[in-house]
């Protein structure tokens, strides 16, 4: 077994790294907005200047770079459905060095094409990466392909580590730096160079909530894998961190911070309000946690810098961003309202809102005697003013249900909201997402089978690579264990909503 390198050995892997041959130095750009608004100096470190526009480039080239003869010559393999596939097949055309690139067969055609156009053979297998990684393993062991890893390599480590060689070149006086962690290859080739010259710089990996690797892997004491991970932010979706990675990481990292997709998504709205710049979701999560992080423990007058670590985004994905950066903000709320049956309701109602802006009303005939509405509210102020417009609305006699952090609400059923059914139902509710691809929605439905008669169903794709459901089913309570067991064989992320207050409110006959 490889010995792991030393801290000092890192350092002059860094140093030494011939990254420059193909990357370049990235700008460490100001937000001059988002700093006065947070009463900090914000930097942020643009990589998606890079040449595939993302970090990955750093780390593919410094391993290639550090290859045998013979390995090059035998050429390189990658599993890689976006930013290590481009960087590794711009490297490999760079060198001269036959690259085979294993992509799931969900990958946009824009991400395919833009590898093929580096001159790497693509190969299109499975519906995701784990299946995708497999059959590149195979090929590597069939045609004696070099394996080249997104992340748990001691040279790509090194490669990415360049980033922070340049931040305190470009700014010494930094107090904090947020990396966004994946793999965690790019955090612990920050971490491992800025501690050893400046250690009094905190460095802190940011997570999304749903693919949270690291936060697990230091709660267990070791790398742990989890059981599902969100796709929204699909850069950094990753089940497993390194074994090399979180040795890293668990040395150098101060903390580890965990945001959810809408607070990306209001990021990526700053990154474009002060830059120009449209990061995908995984490029603008590191500054998601810096804002997080600085609004919980009240920072002033600090420098703080977060990492623009990718922008190859799915243009098509931008509408489901700007649905929810305002929820992200707290600058929009939706509410669950009862309000009487009766002519003139909907005006008292929008009169006791003391002339703010409705974003979205939706409205459903209930009884005689009232009706459910659900009802986006425009809330600058944040918090507070959505607390007292609900204390306000329970003074005068609404029933009211706040559903700003409602995932199916603000996903599914601000589209559907449409009224229980007539007849009593043995319904439970159920969301799932699965790999988009033609005929995904078919695939999914013949998968599902028979077994229990459909209620209830909305699908929803924000142009992503991943599709989503929300079905209800009639289940008698003896068969409730026996469709969790299809369900699991079917190997679709899934969840029980039966119990969300936002089914119960709109669409369940209680």
């Amino acid at each position: 077994m490889t010995q792991p390198l030393s801290a000092a050995q890192y350092l002059k892997k860094i140093l030494l790294a011939p990254v420059y041959e193909a990357a370049i130095e990235t700008p460490l750009q100001p937000m001059t907005k988002l700093s006065k608004r947070l009463n900090n100096q914000i930097f942020l470190k643009r990589e998606d200047r890079q040449p595939v526009h993302s970090f990955k480039l750093r780390g593919a080239y410094n391993k290639l770079s550090n290859l045998s003869t013979a390995q090059k010559q035998c050429g390189v393999i990658a599993a890689s459905a976006g930013n290590h596939a481009q960087g590794v097949a711009m490297s490999a055309q760079k060198m001269g060095i036959k690259a085979t690139i294993v992509m799931p067969k969900t990958t946009p055609d824009i991400k395919v094409s833009s590898v093929r156009a580096f001159g790497a053979d693509v190969i299109l297998h499975g519906d995701s990466f784990d299946a995708a990684s497999e059959h590149s393993k195979h090929l590597a062991e069939l045609h004696n392909y070099t394996p080249m890893h997104p992340f748990d390599d001691s040279d790509v480590i090194a490669g990415q580590g360049t980033i922070g060689k340049e931040l305190i070149q470009q700014n010494v006086h930094l107090d904090k730096i947020f990396v966004p962690v994946g793999g965690g290859g790019l955090a612990a080739g920050i971490a491992v160079y800025i501690k050893q010259l400046l250690p009094h710089i905190k460095i802190i990996a940011v997570e999304p909530e749903d693919a949270a690797c690291l936060k697990a892997a230091l709660a267990h004491g070791s790398p742990i894998t989890l059981d599902r991970v969100g796709l929204f932010a699909d850069g950094v979706a990753v089940k497993t961190i390194g074994s090399e990675t979180f040795r890293l990481c668990q040395q150098y990292i101060d903390e580890v911070i965990t945001v959810n997709s809408d607070e990306i998504c209001a990021a990526v709205k700053d990154i474009f309000e002060d830059s120009r710049a449209i990061a995908e979701p995984a490029g603008a999560l590191s500054l998601a946690g810096l804002k997080k992080y600085s609004h919980q423990h009240q920072l002033e007058n600090e420098q703080l810098s977060a990492i623009l670590s990718g922008a190859n985004v799915n243009f098509h994905g931008l509408r489901y961003v700007s649905e929810r950066c305002e929820l992200g903000e707290q600058k929009e709320s939706i509410l669950a309202v009862t309000i009487p049956e009766k002519q003139g309701a909907f005006l008292d109602f929008c009169n006791e809102l003391d002339s703010r802006a409705i974003t979205e009303f939706n409205y459903r005939f209930n009884s005689r005697k009232k009706a459910n509405i659900f009802v986006g509210i425009r809330t600058p102020e944040g918090a507070e003013e959505l607390l007292e417009i609900t204390d306000n609305l329970t003074k005068k006699g609404y029933a009211v249900a706040d559903l700003s952090h409602d995932e199916v609400a603000k996903l599914h059923l601000r589209y559907m909201v449409g009224g229980a059914p007539v007849e009593k139902l043995k319904e439970r509710l159920y969301s799932f997402e699965f790999p988009e691809h033609p005929n995904a929605l078919v695939k999914f439905l013949n998968m599902l089978g028979t077994h229990a008669s459909i209620t209830l169903f909305h699908y929803r794709n924000h142009g992503a690579a991943y599709g989503q459901v929300l079905a209800g089913f009639e289940i008698a309570d003896g068969e409730i264990e026996a469709f969790s067991e299809h369900l699991n064989a079917l190997g679709y992320n899934y969840k029980d909503e039966t119990d969300n207050q936002a089914y119960r409110f709109f669409l369940a006959n209680n």
